[in-house]
């Protein structure tokens, strides 16, 4: 059984896009996030560090949404996606990245790109529950290592 952990509507200022004007002005882009875990242990223990401190995470995402431009949403979602699965707790992901204010020629509400990636079979494993929790994945990544694919 897996459960799922939701961050909805993180909304950051980027500079993302193929156009000079969004790369020079920006525009709000608005990130959603499913998480796949399983929450069993934290259900039990009522310890944060037996599952995913979604406050440190939407505060990761947020700067990696922030930090150097990318052409395409669907990249953005590809590096998103990655900082979700560096902690081996999250089965799975799914990224929508929305891009409410494209530069399109006809009125639309909102363009949207939606990614799921799982743990590579390489790194999946059951997380111990002497596991020191989601500190030891998520921080002290190089900026550098995040977008880099991970197949």
């Amino acid at each position: 059984m897996t459960d799922r952990i939701t961050l909805r509507g993180l909304r950051v200022r980027g500079y993302h896009g193929v156009f000079d004007h969004e790369r020079r002005d920006g525009q709000d882009f608005v990130v959603d996030v499913v998480l796949s875990v399983d929450t069993s242990a934290a259900g039990r223990s009522d310890d944060l560090s037996d599952t995913i401190h979604y406050g440190v995470l939407a505060e990761e995402l947020a700067a990696d949404v922030a930090r150097d431009p990318l052409n395409l949403i669907e990249a953005l979602a590809q590096r998103l996606a990655e900082r979700c699965l560096l902690n081996p707790r999250v089965e799975e992901v799914e990224v929508t990245v929305h891009k409410p204010q494209a530069p399109v020629t006809v009125p639309i509400a909102d363009v949207t790109v939606t990614i799921t990636r799982r743990q590579p079979a390489r790194y999946a494993h059951n997380v111990p529950d002497s596991d020191p929790g989601p500190a030891r994945y998520a921080h002290n990544v190089p900026e550098s290592e995040i977008g880099r694919s991970a197949s």
